[in-house]
């Protein structure tokens, strides 16, 4: 089941691209679409409050919030549904870097080119749930989806995992470096390593400063100065590239 929320103030634009979705939807019987449409942003934030959502589709310029605004709203809140922005113009395809969207799609919205970019982020999101890491903590092993995590810190001779929703998950004692019990995490590029004790989710970056990442919970990560331009072209690199991979 892939949940999807569809947001635009136009009736007829909702209209259209759910009976796209429906289409889609009835081409791929086994991926199980379930659509949500919503008229405004106001109401879509309200909603994914309550229950978060796989893709949204959202129109940029609506009264009220706009796309762009709902978009790094729910970036606050820790969603990490992917984004496909819709609009007349490309005026605002910048601006939707900062809400990491995966796709900006120009209407009108033509239903081949719909279902490629649904295709791909589909794809993206059964790989991503796909992507876990094991962690032996003092109850046993935990799996842990490279999505929820927001960055790994040394805490003592254990390793932190601070994940979406306020959890950490703290491994038993490590014998070896930090780089080493880093390694799984590294192995995606989506993870950076930030001097000797802390590793981030490019994925959850939400600034780099000369001397900190901004994560997307506030939370602020330390980065070596020397390391501060390096670590910056990396996040800048990860989110410039078209189809950004696990």
């Amino acid at each position: 089941m892939v949940s999807v929320a569809l947001c635009d103030d136009d009736e007829a634009q909702l209209a259209h691209i759910a009976s796209l979705l429906d289409a889609y939807g009835a081409q791929h019987p086994e991926i199980r679409l379930r659509v949500c449409r919503f008229a405004s942003g106001e109401r879509l934030l309200d909603s994914a409050q309550q229950e978060s959502f796989d893709l949204y589709l959202l129109d940029v310029l609506m009264p009220g919030l706009s796309g762009i605004d709902v978009g790094l709203r729910l970036r606050e809140m820790g969603d990490e549904g992917e984004i496909i922005y819709l609009s007349a113009s490309r005026e605002h395809a910048v601006e939707s870097y900062q809400a990491q969207a995966f796709f900006y799609l120009l209407k009108p919205v033509e239903s081949d080119r719909l279902f490629a970019v649904l295709e791909r982020a589909l794809g993206r999101l059964a790989q991503m749930r796909s992507q876990c890491v094991v962690v032996h903590t003092s109850t046993g092993a935990e799996r842990i989806s490279l999505q929820e995590i927001i960055y790994v810190e040394r805490v003592q001779r254990s390793m932190g995992y601070h994940c979406t929703g306020g959890r950490t998950v703290f491994s038993v004692s490590l014998r070896t470096s930090f780089r080493e019990a880093a390694t799984p995490l590294l192995a995606s590029r989506c993870f950076l390593l930030c001097g000797a004790s802390f590793a981030v989710n490019l994925r959850h970056v939400a600034a780099v400063e000369q001397t900190a990442a901004v994560m997307d919970d506030a939370t602020r990560v330390p980065i070596p100065r020397r390391l501060g331009p390096q670590i910056k072209r990396a996040w800048m690199d990860y989110w410039l590239e078209a189809d950004k991979k696990w």
